[in-house]
């Protein structure tokens, strides 16, 4: 396929354009103009016919100086000949034989006074106009008044030259506003493109806002959210990658200066199983990390199309899950509210929302977690009660966000992954204070998502 720059296409555009127009009045024109300069040869016949019929005569006396074919090169010339019955009596121009005839044929027959009619002599065409004239004394009379398609064609090939001068110049003038549109249209892609090289190089700063066109602002628009959200992910990219060192910075270092320590002779624990204890701990500790933030990047790269969904029975789920916690605290009592509760959803990812609820709530509940889910108009509420603490307005805010983390807080990237699982649900996260206690909860479409 060809590629052409959008300079090329606009100036083929009004090529095609103008030759499309020229196409439809070479078709069009000559048709219509034609048959206006017919009408307009009928009307000369009848206008020199009617001139004739004043001269105050019973039958008109037509003038004979002009021969029948040096009409034809003299254009608007009109010619008469007056027949009677067998074409006695005639007068007027000379006629051919075989014309006269046919003229003479179609007089006869005909009913109404006056009737337009024309033929084909040689590559030329004869209008003519026949009048029935009656007289008392000599009988039925014929007026026959025509005229060549001379002037006729004269006047479409004069019309049809000047038609082609118009379109020749309407080009030429064309060509002022194609460079202006050209340039029109380049203007605001040229700058967007200025502003994609400048994105390419990882420099976003400047925006992109363009007003005149609405065209133009809607894509101006899109553009500019584009780099914002650009900005964002970047922002978001740093920020993961600096708490992510951060992050594993502390048990590295643990684990590094343990390890000399044991190279050195040094005992800074009683013994050196309590030293590996700790170098293991640490390393438990840094697995963990690894393994939430490397789940937390893959859950970016999911898509709602990629969940395993099904019908999930909340009691029967709940249950599963308390099994696994109900041994850690054994000062903590489980309760599970709405058991009977289905909803959709994929089956692993809701329980890694529990999960990190429920390991979130052990580290500040008192004695007690409700499990819960229940109906909200079109939404399914699933959440984790527990009787612990309460967050402040501000903290409730970020708590969503990763490497956010709570006083008593692990890792920062728990509650931030159950964000991620919910919005890949088509659902949101929500944090409450009630009055004895906090409400961690995820709303969720009733319905599976298409």
């Amino acid at each position: 396929m060809i590629r052409l720059n959008l300079t090329q296409r606009i100036w083929i555009s009004f090529a095609l354009l103008i030759l499309l127009i020229g196409l439809v009045l070479a078709i069009i024109f000559p048709l219509s103009i034609k048959k206006t300069m017919t009408d307009e040869t009928y009307k000369i016949i009848s206008l020199e016919q009617e001139k004739l019929m004043d001269q105050d005569k019973e039958v008109p006396d037509p003038d004979s100086s002009i021969d029948f074919i040096e009409r034809r090169k003299l254009g608007r010339s009109v010619g008469h000949v007056v027949i009677k019955n067998d074409y006695l009596g005639t007068k007027g121009d000379y006629i051919p034989e075989r014309v006269l005839g046919e003229m003479s044929s179609h007089a006869y027959k005909q009913k109404r006074t006056q009737q337009k009619y024309e033929l084909t002599y040689g590559d030329a065409t004869l209008f003519y106009i026949v009048k029935r004239l009656e007289t008392h004394s000599q009988g039925n009379f014929y007026l026959i008044s025509y005229m060549w398609d001379t002037y006729r064609d004269q006047m479409v090939d004069r019309l049809w030259t000047r038609l082609l001068w118009i379109l020749f110049f309407t080009g030429m003038i064309a060509v002022i506003p194609a460079l202006w549109m050209a340039r029109y249209l380049r203007a605001p892609l040229t700058i967007l493109g200025k502003r994609f090289e400048q994105i390419a190089k990882r420099n976003w700063k400047e925006p992109f806002i363009w007003h005149e066109d609405d065209e133009f602002q809607r894509l101006s628009q899109q553009f500019e959210t584009m780099r914002q959200n650009l900005i964002r992910y970047d922002t978001a990219q740093k920020t993961f990658i600096q708490h992510a060192s951060h992050e594993l910075k502390t048990p590295v270092m643990t684990i590094k200066s343990y390890a000399q320590s044991v190279k050195d002779g040094i005992m800074p624990k009683n013994n050196v199983e309590d030293m590996m204890d700790v170098i293991l701990n640490e390393a438990n500790r840094m697995e963990n990390r690894v393994k939430n933030m490397l789940y937390f990047t893959k859950l970016d790269t999911l898509k709602q199309q990629t969940l395993q969904w099904e019908l999930i029975y909340f009691g029967v789920l709940a249950e599963e899950i308390i099994s696994r916690f109900r041994f850690q605290r054994d000062d903590i009592e489980f309760t599970i509210a709405g058991d009977e509760v289905l909803f959709w959803g994929d089956r692993e990812q809701i329980t890694i929302v529990f999960e990190n609820f429920i390991q979130n709530a052990m580290r500040y509940a008192n004695s007690r977690i409700v499990l819960s889910a229940k109906e909200e108009g079109s939404n399914i509420a699933l959440g984790v009660w527990n009787d612990g603490e309460q967050l402040s307005d501000r903290d409730r805010e970020t708590l969503f966000l990763p490497f956010r983390k709570g006083n008593k807080g692990q890792f920062g990237l728990g509650l931030a992954i159950v964000n991620r699982i919910a919005e890949l649900h088509g659902g949101k996260p929500k944090v409450t204070n009630v009055d004895d206690g906090i409400l961690f909860e995820v709303i969720l479409p009733k319905d599976r998502l298409s």
